[in-house]
C-alpha cells in the first residue's frame, strides 16, 4: 500500500493516522521531514501567544500554513512553555475545539491536538483531529492511552523531565542521549502493551522539555541514533531559548536558526520537523533535497 508521501507498507518511516498514512518518503523517490506547523490558540506560549487568540485568527493561520505547504497542522491551546500556567480543560477546549471546526474540510492536511488531557483529545477527534500530540508521552492522564488505542489515530509520545512548571528547574542527566533514548523505547513498548498499533506511533525526544542548553544539542546530534527505535522521529526545536543561546543573542529572531536545524536533523533522518515558520521551512527544504540529492 502507497502512503500519502510515497512509502510503502512495512516501512518503519511511515505514520499511520485514522484515515491516512504519512511518510518522509515522496513519490519522487526522495526523502524530505513532513512539516508539522504550529498553531498556538492561547495568549501565553512563549513565541505566538496571543497571535491566534481569537478563532478566526487561528483558523486564517491554520489556512495559510496548509497554503504554504504544511503537511501537518498542530493545534494547541495550553501553553508548556517553562512556567507556564496550566489551565482547565473548559478553557483548553473553548480554545481548541472552534478552530479544529474550521479547519476541518477546509484543508487536506491532518490535524493535530497538542495536548496532555484525555477530554480534550476525546473531542478534538470528535472533531476531525487525526493526532494526539502529548508533551508526558500518553503517561500525564490515565485515559490517554486507551483513548489513542481505540481511535485508532496517530499518537506523539515525547520525553519531558519533570512537568512544564518544574522541568527547567536544573535538568541533570548522566548520559542524556541513552537516557531520553532509553525512555522512548520504555514508552513505545508501554504503548503497545496498552493496544497502540506501533505504526501510529511518532518518538519525540522533547528538545527544550527539561533539557539544558547543551542537552538539547547533544539530543539533535543523536537524531540519527533516535531513529534506530524504529519509528519517526519528531523534532521540535523551533524558535527555542537554546538558539538564542548560540546566536549569542536572545532576543534574536530564531527563524533562521531555527532553519539550520531543521535542515540538520532532515539530513539524519528526522521524520517530522514541528515549526512556526511554514512556508520558509518548506522552501528550505525542498531545496535542500534537490541540492543534496536526498533519495
Amino acid at each position: 500500500m502507497v502512503s500519502e508521501g510515497g512509502g510503502k507498507e512495512g516501512d518503519r518511516s511511515v505514520w499511520r493516522l485514522a484515515t491516512r498514512d504519512l511518510s518522509p518518503w515522496r513519490r519522487d523517490g526522495s526523502f524530505r521531514p513532513l512539516v508539522m506547523g504550529i498553531l498556538n490558540v492561547t495568549p501565553d506560549s512563549f513565541s505566538d501567544g496571543g497571535r491566534h487568540a481569537d478563532p478566526a485568527e487561528g483558523i486564517a493561520a491554520g489556512l495559510r500554513m496548509a497554503a504554504a505547504g504544511a503537511d501537518i497542522i498542530d493545534i494547541g491551546g495550553e501553553s508548556t512553555r517553562p512556567y507556564s500556567t496550566p489551565v482547565d480543560t473548559e478553557q483548553e477546549l473553548a480554545r481548541v475545539l472552534p478552530v479544529i471546526r474550521g479547519l476541518v474540510g477546509r484543508v487536506t492536511v491532518p490535524i493535530s491536538i497538542d495536548t496532555s488531557k484525555a477530554e480534550v483529545a476525546r473531542q478534538a477527534i470528535a472533531a476531525g483531529a487525526e493526532i494526539i500530540n502529548d508533551v508526558t508521552g500518553l503517561d500525564g492522564d490515565a485515559e490517554m492511552a486507551d483513548l489513542a488505542a481505540r481511535s485508532a489515530v496517530g499518537v506523539c509520545v515525547m520525553h519531558m523531565r519533570g512537568t512544564p512548571q518544574t522541568m527547567q528547574d536544573d535538568p541533570v542527566y548522566d548520559d542524556v542521549v541513552s537516557e531520553i533514548e532509553g525512555y522512548l523505547q520504555q514508552r513505545l513498548d508501554r504503548c503497545v502493551d496498552q493496544g497502540i498499533d506501533p505504526q501510529r506511533i511518532c518518538l519525540d525526544p522533547g528538545i527544550g522539555f527539561g533539557k539544558t542548553h547543551a542537552h538539547n544539542l547533544e539530543l539533535l546530534r543523536a537524531t540519527r541514533r533516535f531513529t534506530r527505535l524504529g519509528r519517526p522521529i519528531l523534532i521540535g526545536h523551533s524558535r527555542k531559548g537554546f538558539i538564542g543561546k548560540l546566536l549569542g543573542d536572545p532576543q534574536a529572531d530564531r527563524d533562521a536558526g531555527s532553519l539550520g536545524v531543521s535542515l540538520a536533523v532532515a539530513a539524519a533522518g528526522a521524520a517530522v520537523i514541528r515549526v512556526h515558520a511554514v512556508r520558509e521551512t518548506v522552501d528550505a527544504l525542498r531545496l535542500f533535497v534537490a541540492s543534496a540529492g536526498m533519495g
